[in-house]
Formats: C-alpha cells, sequence, structure tokens
C-alpha cells in the first residue's frame, strides 16, 4: 500500500510507522455544538512533504491546532478519531509534550516574538531540549545557515524585520526544537513572489538536508504542489480528493478551483463538483 501511494519514501525502505503523522477519521467540535472537521484521514511519511490545500475556513488551521494539541485554547475538542505520530497516539497529549515528540508548527501570520532580539526568537526554540548547550550551540549555527539574512540583524529587535525575515526568523526559531515533522501554515501569506520563491527554495533545503517531514498548508496551490510529493484537499472540514503531486495538477478540477485556470467568473465550489471519490482508506 505504501509503496504504490509514495515511491519515492518506500524506495528509502522507510517503515511506514517511524516518523510518520496519521490522522486516521477525525473528528472535532468548537464550543459543544460547532463541528468543523467531519472525519478527515490523511498520512505524512518520514521526510515527505505534503501539502495540505483548501480555501479560507475549510478547517486546515484547525487541522493543526489537532495536532499541536492545541484545541484546548480556543474551546475546541476531538470528538472522534485518532492522531498518531511515530506509530504513538498523541491526540491526548500537552502541546509541550507534542513538542518533546518532534513535532513544531510554524502559525499563520509567523508570530514571532517582536520585542525580543532575532538571536532571542531563534533560541527561545530549543527551550524545551535536554541535550546540553554544546548541541544547541551547534543547531544554532547550522539554522542561521540556512538563513543568512538573519545573521546580521541578530541583535535587533525582531518586530523591525520585514515579513519576509520575520516568516525566515519563525522557521528557524521551528528548526531549534530539532523536530522531525514541521507544520508550515500559510508561510507565503503577505509576502513578494521573489521572497516566496525563497522561502520555497529554503523548504525544500531544510527537507532534504535534514530529513524533516513537512507538513504545507498554504493557498498557493501551484508553489505548494510543486515541492510536494503528494497532497490533499479540503473544503467544508472534509478531504475531497488526494493524491500524488504530479496528478493533482493536471486535475482539471484542481486547475480551475485551485491554481487558476479559469475565469473568476466561471468558477465553482469544489465541493459541487460530483465526480470526486473520497478517501476511505482509513474510514471504517
Amino acid at each position: 500500500m505504501w509503496a504504490c501511494l509514495w515511491p519515492s519514501v518506500a524506495a528509502k525502505e522507510v517503515s511506514p510507522d517511524v516518523g510518520s503523522l496519521r490522522l486516521n477519521n477525525l473528528e472535532v467540535i468548537y464550543n459543544d455544538i460547532i463541528l468543523v472537521l467531519r472525519g478527515i484521514s490523511l498520512e505524512v511519511p518520514e521526510g515527505a512533504i505534503v501539502a495540505f490545500l483548501g480555501s479560507n475556513g475549510a478547517g486546515k488551521s484547525t487541522t493543526l491546532k489537532a495536532i499541536s494539541g492545541l484545541l484546548d485554547y480556543e474551546d475546541g475538542e476531538i470528538k472522534k478519531g485518532v492522531i498518531e505520530f511515530d506509530g504513538h497516539p498523541i491526540h491526548k497529549m500537552d502541546p509541550q509534550e507534542i513538542v518533546q515528540m518532534g513535532i513544531t508548527q510554524v502559525p499563520e501570520g509567523r508570530r514571532i516574538f517582536a520585542e525580543l532580539t532575532v538571536d532571542e526568537n531563534i533560541r527561545v526554540g530549543a527551550h524545551t531540549r535536554r541535550d546540553g548547550k554544546a548541541e544547541i550551540a551547534r543547531d544554532y549555527e547550522r539554522v542561521l545557515g540556512y538563513f543568512p539574512p538573519l545573521r546580521q540583524r541578530l541583535k535587533i529587535q525582531a518586530g523591525f524585520l520585514s515579513g519576509g525575515e520575520q516568516q525566515m526568523l519563525a522557521i528557524a526559531r521551528a528548526l531549534m526544537a530539532r523536530p522531525s515533522l514541521i507544520m508550515l501554515d500559510e508561510p507565503s501569506l503577505g509576502l513578494a513572489p521573489l521572497l516566496v520563491t525563497e522561502i520555497f527554495d529554503i523548504i525544500r533545503r531544510i527537507n532534504r538536508e535534514e530529513r524533516v517531514s513537512i507538513l504545507l498548508v498554504e493557498q498557493n496551490a501551484f508553489m505548494a504542489l510543486a515541492v510536494a510529493e503528494y497532497g490533499y484537499i479540503m473544503e467544508n472540514g472534509k478531504i475531497v480528493l488526494d493524491g500524488p503531486s504530479g496528478k493533482l495538477m493536471e486535475n482539471e478540477d484542481v486547475k480551475e478551483f485551485y491554481l487558476g485556470m479559469k475565469d473568476e467568473k466561471e468558477r465553482r465550489s469544489f465541493a459541487e463538483v460530483k465526480h470526486y471519490k473520497r478517501r476511505k482508506r482509513w474510514l471504517s
């Protein structure tokens, strides 16, 4: 099953339970009333980049918060389903425990500490680590290697950075936790096209050189599918389509609804398409 779905990962002879993330039939409710996620299932194998696409309000950010253990802070609750990482259930863990398991999130809008310096922001990312100052110092230098502009601004308050530099800082902070999975929520938001290309090039490098799995939430579907191996499309709290990125980019409906290859006047909601086949592999 894994070999046919993930040929590039299977070729590395990676066990499907090592370093992988799985969501199985997940349902999330807010305020005991509003059903936001409606039985979604997805997976991120070790070393893969997976794109997670959908319009505003589809439920993508809620999915990331469920994985990170942050729902309780917004009156959200997992009512059904399982989240597993590295073969272990994590959906009842606290956020700090989940970070220590190897999962970090770069939230939408960066969420850096504006009053702290760039140096302090980066070091904050290592606050859950217990492997000693020497290891943290080595990782600090390695992380800065991905983001040369930050090295020139280490003593500057982070709030004075440009949008692109703040996004770099948010990713650098996440890397300092030494994660095996990073969840990126709209990393291209508000950035100029040239900076978007630079950020996505860095994402590729991190995935390749650090062997970090990446779950990439994006509205820039073209860029996301270009870097990802596999993709999921969400509408109204449900996964409506998934498949290898190349096939999704060739899908006529994806071209129309997400790649902007039709006039705005002619577009419909993806939910109106009747011929898609919902994924049933995890549903019972």
